[in-house]
């Protein structure tokens, strides 16, 4: 039984690989030429990513314990298929047209409808098409898990989390739906969905995963440890992703520069932005966000109120802070040394990212 831990760069290969050989292994299924379109459009979804997910979960696992055993990194690459389908679900409710530098699922979907000339609506077919393949994904996320090959007892005792932490996804796409729906936010409201819908199935959940595969199950160390230091990374994931969604380099991002802004999403960012707003800026915000039009100088005006509210340097403050206090919790968690480290370094990783 090997006891060396992976390296990030090992742990990216192997996650790599196995969802490789997981969607390869589904060409039977999939195999006719009608499918193909849907396999294929998978496979290159899940071929970008930084792969944090299943490093906070191999370190949950590693931190309790855990060998480095092959079914970890299948059990681990399963929460990217879960990632996936939540994105694909995400870009449809946003009608957002890029992800990863790449045309989103259902517009890809719907430009193959077109170009084929085909009967009906091109965008409602390609809504269509994204859906169910985000629903592919998820059910394809629960039979990678299943079939990773650890333990039973390590899988029972973590199928609780497992389960839970699916729940919450949902549960915060809809409040996302929900959020938006109403028109005006607050930090905390903001909060609550950037913690369900991203933060929690992030950082904290995978984290507790790979602690509850490791122990067969949860002790009260290891659920104090996931809710401090993974609900604050959590937080400070999504705070940086709320910036990155404004101020972030479309090259590094694969998103168009403003994209956020133009879909109207009602962040953290956002909500502290309003909160410090003159009424003139705050008229000029609510005028321009959602405006699927926006141009860069839409964009760019948006940007000054953002910056001139002090809204951006206070996201970054309160990122610094809670990365300050993810940090100190890992002090006191009676996890391995290597463990430790390599949590400190995907906690900076997560919250200092530029894509």
């Amino acid at each position: 039984m090997n006891t060396e831990a992976a390296s990030m760069d090992t742990l990216r290969e192997q996650v790599d690989r196995c969802l490789r050989e997981f969607v390869d292994r589904q060409l039977p299924l999939t195999g006719a030429p009608e499918l193909e379109p849907l396999r294929l459009a998978a496979k290159e979804l899940l071929a970008g990513g930084k792969r944090l997910r299943p490093a906070f979960c191999y370190w949950g696992w590693r931190g309790a314990g855990g060998a480095d055993l092959p079914g970890v990194y299948q059990a681990a690459a399963s929460l990217e298929l879960l990632q996936a389908s939540a994105l694909v679900h995400d870009d449809v409710m946003d009608k957002s047209d890029l992800r990863r530098g790449m045309p989103s699922a259902h517009r890809r979907f719907e430009a193959m409808h077109a170009g084929a000339g085909w009967h009906g609506s091109a965008e409602q077919f390609g809504m269509g098409a994204a859906i169910l393949l985000g629903n592919l994904l998820l059910i394809w996320s629960g039979e990678m898990w299943r079939g990773s090959g650890l333990p039973p007892e390590s899988l029972a005792g973590a199928q609780p989390v497992h389960d839970h932490m699916r729940t919450e996804l949902m549960c915060g796409q809809y409040l996302d739906l929900l959020e938006q729906a109403h028109g005006e936010n607050t930090f905390e409201s903001a909060l609550r969905v950037a913690l369900y819908k991203s933060g929690k199935y992030s950082v904290e959940q995978p984290l507790r995963l790979g602690l509850a595969l490791a122990a067969g199950g949860l002790t009260p160390w290891m659920d104090e440890l996931c809710t401090t230091y993974g609900t604050r990374v959590g937080i400070a994931f999504q705070m940086r992703d709320d910036i990155l969604g404004v101020f972030g380099d479309p090259a590094a991002t694969g998103k168009p520069a403003g994209d956020d802004l133009r879909e109207g999403k009602r962040t953290m960012l956002v909500a502290r932005t309003l909160a410090a707003a003159t009424p003139e800026q705050a008229a000029l915000v609510r005028s321009l966000l959602g405006d699927p039009g926006l141009d860069d100088r839409g964009v760019a005006a948006l940007r000054e109120v953002i910056e001139d509210t002090g809204a951006l340097k206070e996201c970054e403050d309160l990122i610094g802070a809670y990365l300050t206090e993810a940090l100190a919790c890992l002090e006191q968690a009676p996890i391995t040394a290597e463990a430790r480290a390599a949590l400190a370094d995907l906690a900076v990783a997560a919250t200092s990212r530029q894509a």
